[in-house]
């Protein structure tokens, strides 16, 4: 999402025009998103857009100052197509009890809803309707189809964090679709067209590199908000990425291999200059622990590992805890705490730094 998309919004409401709400800024409601649902779509948005009045200019306003502020946040869409069966109340023994009333009224509604459960909407929503806004916006997503005559779209408000995929193998191409499908900005960097190209990567943005080598990473930038996966076809260009990786200071790098091999990409980067403290900071091998062999399961592990990851930076111990409490799971033991470069650290998407709510250890540094 574009901050000048929601300041144009803004901009056409105060001046009384229907804002044109365009697939590439809302790509929830793109075809390939929107693909086999009846209910949802490209002609949705517009229907939407065309609802929107002044007394939807504070929903956006809020949503431009979450994009400011770096905010964990959302706009969400309530998309009514059968108005009756939308106010209806259909609880059962299952589903929590609401009231007597299903959503508040049977129109279409933009809201911004953040990480503290804040909303804000032009119109007044109903306990259910509450329910399901927190669902589709926070997650887990769950419960946006689970009632008649109406369903539940959202855009986050912050920027996607990038992936760089040192190494164009078979791994990494598998890391590449997963990590795209859960929200990673995915970069693929190798020096051999046969292959980092379109057909093996096709939703990666991609770098060639010139020499047959790795040489040319030297000179490019990352950000401390950075993920690294170095996933080098025979290893071969792995200390190089490893010290490109940690002499950008990213948050998260991660490194394929057996020990052996790591032990002689350790004395190479050693060798360069490179701190054994830095060093330490290499997760290696890379991945989540559960036995996994091909290149498909390897990539399960390595995207879950970044999903981890990223689930600890914008969230503190205390939220988490939260989170695992109320699902029913025994909260991990408390450890002493050690530095782990990859947790904890405040990061800086496209839209700024998450604030302190979501960060307060990060912060008190």
């Amino acid at each position: 999402m574009k901050r000048e998309t929601i300041a144009t919004i803004i901009e056409g409401l105060q001046a009384g025009r229907t804002p044109v709400l365009a697939v590439e800024d809302f790509p929830a409601f793109s075809d390939e998103s929107t693909a086999g649902d009846p209910h949802i779509g490209p002609e949705t948005l517009q229907a939407i857009a065309a609802t929107l009045t002044e007394a939807d200019i504070p929903t956006f306003e809020r949503a431009l100052h979450a994009m400011d502020e770096g905010d964990l946040a959302w706009l969400g869409f309530k998309v009514v197509y059968d108005a009756a069966a939308a106010q209806g109340n259909v609880d059962n023994e299952v589903t929590k009890k609401y009231g007597e009333q299903g959503s508040a009224d049977g129109e279409p509604l933009v809201f911004f809803c953040n990480d503290a459960k804040e909303i804000v909407a032009s119109r007044e929503l109903s306990p259910r309707d509450t329910f399901q806004a927190k669902d589709v916006t926070r997650g887990p997503s769950m419960h946006n189809d689970q009632f008649d005559g109406l369903t539940w779209a959202s855009e986050p408000l912050f920027g996607k964090v990038r992936v760089w995929l040192l190494g164009a193998s078979d791994a990494a191409v598998e890391v590449a679709q997963l990590a795209d499908h859960v929200g990673f900005h995915v970069v693929a960097v190798d020096y051999d067209p046969a292959f980092l190209n379109e057909e093996r990567f096709p939703q990666a943005e991609r770098i060639m590199l010139h020499g047959g080598n790795f040489d040319e990473l030297a000179s490019m930038p990352a950000r401390p908000e950075d993920y690294v996966c170095v996933l080098t076809r025979g290893h071969m260009f792995d200390p190089e990425s490893c010290i490109w990786a940690l002499q950008n200071g990213v948050h998260y790098v991660g490194m394929m291999g057996c020990a052996g091999k790591n032990s002689t990409v350790h004395d190479l980067v050693i060798n360069a200059g490179i701190s054994e403290a830095d060093w330490d900071r290499v997760k290696r091998p890379i991945g989540l622990k559960f036995g996994a062999k091909t290149p498909a399961e390897l990539a399960i592990a390595i995207v879950a590992e970044l999903v981890d990851v990223r689930y600890k930076q914008r969230y503190s111990d205390e939220a988490r805890n939260r989170h695992e409490k109320s699902l029913g799971r025994a909260l991990p033991v408390r450890e002493p705490p050690t530095e782990k470069p990859w947790e904890n650290r405040e990061r800086s998407s496209s839209g700024g730094s998450f604030r302190d709510t979501l960060l307060p250890e990060a912060n008190a540094l």
